[in-house]
């Protein structure tokens, strides 16, 4: 019995330095002896989503407070009270809270990559020039676009329903970093490259560009300039103070978002890190 109560210590105790060495190793990890013991979890996508989202888009509160609604038993769906956390709705299904028949849209963010002789205008909705024919059909709901670009200006253009994200990203103080590509009628001098590194007077106020520098491997008609404001025509006024005319105009660069893998007249959603980044800013 001391022989078979020394080994079982043994035993134990060498099954301890296992776990430990093994977890010095390979981190805190569960090893599994049954490869099939996990089966999957992955949802198939059916375009429902959880009531306390629904809530939340719908303007009520936030995901946390809905909860309490929930387990409150306050929230309707097709007539009956609901009190499952986790519960999903359907587009179809008809959600009640206080007697108020909710409406949920769901946040949709898409960044088109916006070619010159296209209009941004709300009133050219419809038109064949206008940007909202590039993106038509991509989504049911309805997405404006996060501040305007000019006609002939190409480049980054975010469309979105949330109200509170566009008005962040538009607002004068809030200073969102942009990168430009502009072509120039005429080489731009290298006294003036200067000026407007140091920044311009223009219209009383002081203007002051984050970088700027000549395109690489390019005539000096090329310039990349990185600021941050939500001052309108800013790039055309910057060169029109020194007799320079803008030709071409390109945003590149929009609070960390870039064209990559979107090519002209084509637009893409944003990625949940994507969208997370914004919000931040």
């Amino acid at each position: 019995m001391r022989n078979n109560k020394t080994r079982q210590k043994s035993s134990s105790k060498d099954r301890r330095n296992f776990d430990s060495t093994n977890q010095k190793k390979y981190g805190r990890k569960k090893f599994r002896t049954n490869s099939n013991s996990k089966k999957s979890t992955k949802r198939i996508d059916d375009g429902s989503m959880r009531l306390n989202q629904f809530l939340a888009h719908a303007g009520i509160c936030s995901r946390r407070e809905a909860d309490k609604l929930i387990e409150a038993g306050v929230v309707k769906v097709n007539g009956e009270s609901i009190i499952q956390m986790g519960y999903r709705v359907q587009e179809t299904d008809i959600v009640k809270f206080n007697g108020r028949t909710l409406k949920s849209d769901k946040k949709k963010y898409l960044l088109l990559n916006k070619p010159r002789n296209y209009s941004s205008r709300l009133d050219h909705f419809g038109k064949k020039d206008s940007v909202f024919e590039l993106i038509k059909g991509l989504t049911k709901e309805k997405i404006l676009p996060v501040g305007r670009l000019n006609k002939n200006t190409s480049g980054l253009l975010l469309f979105t329903n949330d109200e509170k994200l566009s008005s962040k990203l538009s607002h004068p103080k809030n200073k969102i970093k942009k990168i430009y590509h502009i072509s120039l009628n005429k080489v731009l001098k290298s006294l003036d490259l200067k000026k407007i590194k140091d920044g311009l007077i223009i219209d009383g106020e002081k203007i002051v560009v984050d970088t700027i520098s000549y395109v690489l491997d390019k005539e000096k008609t090329e310039v990349g300039i990185a600021l941050k404001s939500n001052k309108r025509n800013i790039i055309s006024k910057i060169f029109n103070h020194l007799n320079y005319k803008v030709v071409r105009l390109d945003l590149v660069f929009f609070g960390g978002l870039t064209k990559k893998d979107i090519p002209r007249k084509t637009s893409r959603f944003l990625s949940d890190e994507e969208i997370n980044l914004l919000k931040r800013l």
